[in-house]
């Protein structure tokens, strides 16, 4: 389990490995994943994926915002510059920004016209 966690990890990321992923955080996912038992269904999407024969998108690749429109009425997108299959590892302060400017948004479309902003 440790081995396919790693190698993952290693694989998925966008940057130094090292950077994103210390060694206590490592023992720290590998602990939460043996303890409760949840490895299996944790790594299921990646199980199913891999033996699919559709042409069904692996989750290791950015999903064009094309294909994901034709299914949703998107109404925010956002590429942030950096960061891989374990974004809120890698750039978590990226994600954090992006999080406020969208909940931002909607406060600001609910507000009555008129109503100030209050600072955050």
């Amino acid at each position: 389990m440790a081995a396919w966690v790693l190698e993952k990890s290693h694989r998925w990321t966008d940057g130094d490995l090292e950077q994103v992923y210390a060694l206590d955080d490592l023992l720290t996912d590998l602990t939460v994943h043996w303890v409760t038992g949840t490895i299996g269904s944790s790594i299921r999407l990646y199980a199913e994926t891999a033996r699919s024969t559709s042409a069904a998108r692996a989750d290791m690749f950015p999903t064009p915002r094309e294909w994901v429109e034709r299914s949703y009425a998107v109404t925010s997108w956002t590429e942030l510059p950096g960061g891989g299959h374990f974004l809120e590892w890698e750039v978590p302060e990226l994600v954090v920004a992006d999080v406020r400017t969208f909940f931002r948004g909607l406060r600001e479309a609910a507000r009555p016209a008129g109503e100030a902003l209050a600072s955050r």
